[in-house]
């Protein structure tokens, strides 16, 4: 996120006492987070008082006889368990400039949904919700980061920012107000939190000086990678693993003319700084010794990265963290969405985040079951480690009973609230009654994988009809990172088939009932997935936004994912 304070050069901080304000705003509001804990159940009460309280005479809030609500067992008589097309019509009525609709005070923007397909949904943002939700797990989120990895925040230059992404002239809602990407929000300026600012944010190619188309997105990624190189990077910010994935793949892409520009000083060929001529030499050295030059080899000093680290990129992170340096530890980001927060890491769990009790009143149910306006709901002291869960909050921002449409796995209880990590989206596939989840395919997945010994840099599939009539049956694109012989591919489907059986009843009764066939593959080019996340960014889809996504029926971009790349 942007700041409203100056940047002085762009590589010293403008404050010299601004990375220990930081530190300390930091580390306080994880302490404030760790002390919540102590009596969880209490700080969900405050939570559904307070939102009660403040939005009680809103639009929604007498439609819904929020003043009788007192306890748990109310709310849930009161506010169905709801999604965002459920929401949509008091959501558009408070982007047309309507007043006092979800909340009481008036959205301040509206952050964009992650989705990549069909219209962009519209949450709004109040000031309420960003200090009384997003602030305190926003500024906790980075506590593992600063305390493991303080050299991180020693240079501006030191963190690169891959989700940073400002804009001059926002797209706006009917009444005018920002929608906009939450990384591309100025929460200095807008929510008078300067400190907000994320590590990375005041680099030097935080604002480029080359002026570019709004959707200009690989332009955008070419320069701020080109600028970079010259810099002593410590720390990859990413959010979306999948951005992660791409820089390698961007150095090699792009090598050529990241190395002649840094010669002869040049920026997407405009003259930007003196010429750097020894950078230039080293950099020609590093590919003639290592033929594929990785980061690592032009940062030797990494130290982390920070992403979210489970669903399908839990399949490829830990070999793409040999690309970023042997001793390089991954973080992971909060378990969050646009709508709200779940979970943020406190420590260096590797995949879990531990549920931001103070965010939002939190229900969950069972992740096998359909969620209805009236599904029954648990607790978090109710919920079991080892079990997938449909996530629903409601909090002051006026999102109430949400389903926001998000499947977590509770890995363990510590410090007295659940660990939660994200197991994928709550969409089926279910085609012959099977009822699908990415979680019970990315499981199916791993077992198979770990079982004959084989990697992958990432997969994808769908549900093909041979002739379109017959059985239907999975077909699976595969990236292997190395080779697999047609021998290895066999075994491997086989042992998928029974770990999907194990996986999900569905499946096991689609498959013995033969309304379902055997799964196929399709092996890809190792880079065929880094390919189609770049076509896709060409079309203007902004990166944050392309994410891995396991589920794909879309013939054409099936198509384009395959076309040519079989091995």
């Amino acid at each position: 996120m942007t700041t409203s304070e100056p940047l002085g050069d762009g590589r010293s901080w403008p404050d010299p006492e601004r990375v220990g304000r930081y530190r300390a705003r930091v580390f306080a509001e994880r302490d404030r987070l760790r002390a919540a804990f102590t009596d969880p159940g209490a700080q969900q009460r405050r939570v559904l008082a307070d939102l009660l309280a403040f939005n009680a005479d809103t639009a929604y809030g007498r439609a819904h006889d929020f003043g009788r609500v007192r306890t748990l067992d109310d709310w849930r008589k009161a506010v169905p368990v709801q999604d965002y097309s459920a929401l949509a019509p008091w959501i558009e009525r408070a982007a047309a400039g309507e007043d006092n609709v979800l909340t009481a005070d008036r959205p301040a923007l509206f952050f964009t949904s992650s989705g990549t397909t069909g219209s962009h949904k519209k949450i709004p943002v109040t000031p309420r919700f960003m200090h009384t939700t997003f602030f305190p797990f926003y500024y906790a989120a980075w506590a593992p980061l600063i305390t493991h990895f303080p050299d991180v925040l020693a240079r501006p230059d030191a963190v690169l920012n891959l989700k940073h992404d400002p804009l001059t002239t926002p797209p706006t809602t009917a009444s005018g107000k920002p929608h906009i990407g939450a990384s591309q929000a100025d929460f200095g300026t807008r929510f008078g939190e300067p400190l907000s600012a994320e590590p990375g944010t005041h680099a030097p190619w935080a604002t480029l000086p080359t002026p570019l188309a709004p959707d200009a997105h690989l332009d955008k990624t070419y320069l701020r990678l080109r600028m970079a190189v010259e810099s002593d990077i410590r720390c990859i910010i990413g959010i979306n693993p999948a951005m992660v994935a791409a820089l390698p793949h961007q150095l090699n892409l792009w090598w050529e003319r990241i190395v002649r520009e840094v010669r002869d000083g040049t920026l997407g060929g405009h003259p930007f700084r003196s010429p750097n001529p020894e950078r230039a030499h080293e950099l020609d050295r590093l590919a003639a010794h290592f033929g594929r030059v990785r980061p690592a080899h032009i940062w030797p000093h990494m130290r982390a990265l920070f992403c979210w680290t489970t669903g399908l990129a839990s399949l490829y992170l830990p070999r793409l963290r040999e690309e970023f340096g042997p001793g390089v530890t991954l973080l992971p980001a909060p378990v969050a969405a646009s709508e709200g927060p779940t979970g943020v890491a406190l420590d260096r769990h590797p995949t879990a985040g531990s549920l931001v009790v103070t965010a939002s009143l939190y229900e969950f149910a069972d992740a096998d079951q359909d969620l209805t306006p009236d599904t029954p709901t648990l607790r978090p002291d109710e919920l079991e480690p080892g079990r997938d869960y449909h996530t629903v909050f409601s909090h002051v921002g006026g999102l109430y009973r949400y389903a926001v449409g998000d499947v977590v796995r509770v890995v363990d209880h510590e410090d007295g609230v659940p660990r939660l990590e994200y197991t994928g989206r709550s969409t089926l596939s279910n085609v012959a009654g099977e009822r699908l989840r990415d979680a019970h395919v990315l499981r199916a997945l791993t077992t198979a994988l770990t079982a004959g010994g084989l990697e992958l840099r990432n997969a994808a599939c769908r549900v093909v009809t041979p002739d379109h009539h017959g059985t239907p049956a999975y077909q699976f694109a595969l990236a292997p990172a190395i080779p697999w012989s047609d021998a290895e591919t066999d075994v491997f489907l086989t042992r998928l088939d029974h770990a999907l059986a194990r996986e999900s009843p569905g499946y096991h009764q689609a498959r013995t009932r033969l309304r379902l066939g055997a799964p196929t593959a399709l092996r890809l080019h190792p880079d065929a997935f880094l390919d189609d996340w770049h076509a896709t960014v060409a079309t203007g889809v902004r990166p944050t936004q392309v994410k891995d996504r396991l589920f794909r029926q879309d013939p054409a971009h099936w198509q384009r994912l395959t076309d040519g790349k079989g091995s």
